[in-house]
């Protein structure tokens, strides 16, 4: 399993109709795309997906859509997380993991575990989990950091942790887990803006949101790093980070949604507390995809 997880994984967004429900049909295209353009794997219910607004039947459709029209094609990992340790396993055990290869599991948020903390729970999680566990430390929205030692400790400790995707957007500290991490144990970055510089250092792809937009720019991109990497695939990542700011400007998945809108693969609506970009960020994105003629 552990070599399904690498190179390019696109978190992908819910796509939502005007009147709010699940755009079912939108997400088959979406996952069609993504898949065409040759990204590696696919994540379903991450942050990316405003899996937090989805209701529990919604997310057995969500999950249940993606697996039909993925049909195997891909890897699939799913994001089950929260900040109650005990209804973490519970939601695992309710969710259907036939077909998934991995579970990603944010770090708790709001009630901000210390270190040993953290430890305590994703042992109490992988002793339960019937698939493997990738780790996920976002403190910029979970508030807590899960620090590199604590990290070390439960890929040596947990059999059952096999990855994990960092976006604390410290490259010091990713770079001290990649050189500690025992034999098998992947670090993969959750920043498209990091994604070179963290396999430069060893860590084996991303996840991605850009993705999600530009499958093939990015697949372009990561599948150059997975073979040594060069100085045009720098530049090229180069001219398109401009457009990956745009993307998180005014904050995620807003900005990719715009971008799957102006492709035509989606359309742009979120769920409160989301709304989508301003009409300026719109149009600056758009002039950015049209000019650029991103894939």
């Amino acid at each position: 399993m552990i070599e399904r997880i690498k190179g390019l994984g696109v978190a992908l967004v819910t796509p939502f109709t005007a009147t709010g429900e699940v755009d079912y049909p939108a997400l088959e295209r979406l996952v069609d795309y993504v898949i065409e353009g040759g990204v590696d794997y696919l994540v379903v219910m991450g942050t990316t997906g405003e899996t937090p607004t989805l209701t529990m039947p919604e997310r057995v459709a969500v999950l249940r859509a993606v697996k039909a029209r993925n049909a195997g094609r891909l890897p699939l990992v799913v994001g089950v997380g929260g900040n109650d340790t005990a209804r973490v396993v519970e939601l695992i055990d309710q969710t259907n993991l036939d077909g998934v290869d991995a579970i990603l599991s944010v770090t708790p948020f709001y009630n901000k575990p210390s270190q040993r903390g953290l430890f305590e729970h994703y042992k109490y999680i992988a002793e339960r989990a019937p698939r493997p566990i990738i780790l996920y430390n976002v403190p910029g929205r979970t508030g807590v950091n899960m620090e590199a030692e604590t990290t070390l400790r439960i890929a040596r400790e947990c059999p059952n942790v096999v990855a994990i995707k960092e976006a604390s957007g410290n490259l010091e500290q990713i770079t001290k887990i990649i050189e500690n991490a025992p034999d098998g144990f992947l670090v993969i970055s959750g920043d498209d803006s990091l994604a070179l510089p963290v396999m430069a250092a060893g860590g084996v792809g991303v996840i991605s949101v850009a993705a999600n937009a530009f499958p093939n720019y990015f697949s372009s991109l990561i599948g150059e790093q997975k073979a040594g990497g060069s100085q045009e695939n720098d530049e090229r990542f180069e001219q398109i980070r401009p457009t990956i700011k745009m993307l998180f400007a005014e904050g995620n998945p807003a900005g990719v949604k715009a971008a799957l809108t102006v492709k035509g693969v989606v359309e742009n609506y979120l769920r409160l507390p989301l709304v989508p970009v301003s009409d300026e960020l719109f149009e600056e994105l758009k002039n950015s995809i049209v000019e650029n003629d991103w894939k």
